[in-house]
This record gives C-alpha cells, structure tokens and sequence, in this order.
C-alpha cells in the first residue's frame, strides 16, 4: 500500500480508501450481506488500508452499525474512520448532537477520525450550517475529543465550493466528487487545487463516476490504451494529482478489492505523461457526447413517493446507447412503475448530488422508450 499526506492533519492514509455505500446485498437486493461485507473490508485493511468512509444514511441506515461490526477485534485501531453528519436532515441545531452521539454507538467508538458535514450546497451551508451554528458545535466536539479532524463532502457548483472552502478557517479536509470526466463539474480541478493549497487533505469520491468509467460503451473504450483496464485508468488520472490525498471506492465484492489493491499498490504522483494526460480528454470529450443522464447510482433519491426505480430508469435509458432497440423495450417493460408514473413532485431533485431534474426527464424516457415500442411493433 502507498500512503499520501492527508492536508496539513499530520496524519498519513492509504491512497485507496474503503467506500462503506455499495456493500454487496443479500437476495432480497436491500439487507447487506454482512459476512462477505465484513470479510472485505477486513482483507482490505490487513493489506494496508487505513481510511474507512461511512454515513448516516448509507444502505438504508445499515452502514454504520456494518462497519462497527467490522472493526471489532482490534481493527478500529489499525483505521482512520470517517463518517458524516447529515446536514440536509437536520431540524434544528440540536439534531447536531443527537445525530453525532448516534454514530458514536452505532460505529462503536469513542471518536470519529475524519467528520464531515455531509453533501453541501450553498444552500445548506447557508441555512443549515450558518444558520444553526454547526461550525462552533463541530468545533466543540473536536475540543470534547468525539471528533478529530473537520470536513464536509460537497455537490455543488465551483463558485458554491469556494465560498464554503473560504467560509471557515479550520477545514482539515473536504471530499469532492472528481474523475477525469468531471474535471469541469461541481467543485472542479481549480476547487481541488484551491482545497490543496489552503493546506486541507481532499478525499475523492466516485472515481469511477458510480461504476460508469468501468463499464464504458465501446465508442468510448477504444479511445483508452489496452495497457490498464479502464478502471485502472480513471484511478490513475487521480492519484497522478498531488493535491489528491486518497480516492474512496465503493467495493462490492471481493474481486474489486482485490484489482483496486494492486492498482493502488502501483500508484505514485505524476505516474502519467502528457500523452496519456490527453488521451483521458479525448476519452472525456467522447465519452460527453454520448453521455444521457449523469445518474451515478447513489440511490439518495429512493425510495420514490410514487415507486420509481429511478436510477434502474436511468439505467437503462443511458444504455439506449449501446443496446438495440429490442433489449431497451425488454428492460423497459419489464418495470413494475414506469417512468409516466413520475409526479413530478421533485423530491429526488431536492436531494439529487448530480441536481438531475426528474420531473422533466421522466415524461421525455417514457415517450423515448414508448416510441420505440410502438416502431418495433410496425416492424419499423
């Protein structure tokens, strides 16, 4: 394992981290098989791995009791835990600390290494965090011992991060979505640069943007170099960056341990040249050209009022470009709720990391897939 410096906290992690939100599911799709899921993170540890990243809300509140279980046994000491508060659930100022001594007991531990106010906006950092005074009950439970390091992840525009970043002189830390497709996206490379050079750790998520670059349409693959996977690729672009201090992984099974540990074992800053630095923007440039819906697959959006499998809808619109007609009406039909069943009541939208406007793109889904049915029918 190679380790990175986490900002100026003197603290040095792992430069893969272990993403706690896609643990492998036992049958019924929702309860997390906590045999295999403990077996991995584990293993991950035992080669090297030392930041652990979990949340209030992960696999339907299950995460964190998972991950408690999990470092039973003398592995809470060998981990730096992270988890996070969840601003966009909060009341009033007092949830701060009935939530935060929640996640105390359910992580069963003493302290959180790396807390973080969780998926900002300038909307909740503004009525949330400044309104309810969550700065001073951070840094109060930092002095009490319960917290040692201050972040916040965020999803938001750059203007929106940097007023945040600007906004609060003792951040150790800030996690950001980054991969070589967002680079202009949310925070972007200049949030990430800005983060780093006001000394605070930055904390990568969704690398792989929800297992899209793992799984890229053929158009898009062959722009990549066969020398590494495509995984490989979108894991490398990061850990080239110095201002990178350990990307979160989302594992779901033992295998994607195992690749993610030897990718990261191979891993140093400024591993790729300029060549390879632009083959990754082409690769982008095309991959923007067919993308549909930046759906990553979070499932914060669920469960839906009116039953929507939203991201499962997703899914399969944003595979219209690669399957035939045939298998997009076979996948389409075989929904229970279809996308016309969308009310438009803009729930998901409120909570959305990627601001995905459903109610407009539901109707538009519908009619696609519909008429494709109906040409099919006619033999069209």
């Amino acid at each position: 394992m190679q380790y990175r410096k986490m900002g100026n906290t003197g603290v040095s992690v792992s430069a893969l981290g272990f993403g706690c939100m896609r643990f492998p599911l036992l049958e019924d799709g929702k309860t997390i098989d906590q045999a295999q899921a403990i077996g991995m993170l584990r293993s991950a540890i035992d080669a090297g791995m030392n930041y652990v990243d979990t949340a209030y809300f992960y696999h339907d509140q299950q995460s964190e009791p998972l991950v408690g279980k999990a470092l039973e046994d003398g592995y809470r000491d060998k981990v730096n835990l992270a988890t996070k508060m969840p601003v966009f659930a909060m009341e009033k100022p007092e949830d701060f600390d009935i939530f935060l001594e929640n996640q105390l007991q359910r992580l069963q531990t003493d302290h959180i290494d790396f807390y973080l106010l969780h998926a900002l906006s300038r909307n909740t950092w503004r009525n949330k965090v400044l309104a309810f005074g969550l700065l001073d009950k951070m840094r109060k439970a930092r002095d009490e011992g319960k917290i040692r390091f201050l972040g916040f992840s965020f999803h938001d525009s750059e203007d929106a991060f940097l007023e945040i970043l600007n906004g609060f002189d003792q951040w150790d830390f800030c996690q950001i979505q980054m991969n070589y497709i967002d680079v202009e996206n949310q925070a972007t490379l200049r949030g990430l640069e800005a983060a780093a050079a006001k000394g605070l750790g930055v904390v990568i998520m969704e690398p792989l943007l929800g297992g899209k670059l793992a799984n890229l349409s053929p158009q898009v693959k062959e722009q990549l170099s066969p020398d590494r996977s495509p995984v490989e690729w979108a894991l490398d672009f990061l850990w080239n960056r110095p201002e990178v201090s350990v990307i979160l992984s989302g594992m779901g099974n033992e295998e994607m341990v195992r690749q993610n540990l030897e990718y990261a074992s191979r891993s140093h800053i400024g591993m790729l040249d300029e060549g390879q630095l632009a083959m990754l923007a082409r690769t982008r440039e095309v991959y923007q050209k067919m993308a549909l819906v930046p759906c990553t697959k979070c499932e914060y959006c669920m469960p839906c009022p009116f039953g929507l499998d939203i991201p499962g809808i997703y899914e399969i619109y944003n595979q219209t470009v690669n399957d035939s007609r045939e298998d997009t009406v076979k996948k389409y039909d075989a929904l229970t709720v279809k996308a016309d069943a969308c009310r438009k009541c803009r729930k998901c939208e409120g909570i959305c990391p990627q601001h995905i406007t459903s109610s407009t793109l539901m109707p538009k889904i519908h009619e696609t897939i519909s008429k494709m049915k109906a040409e099919l029918e006619k033999g069209a």
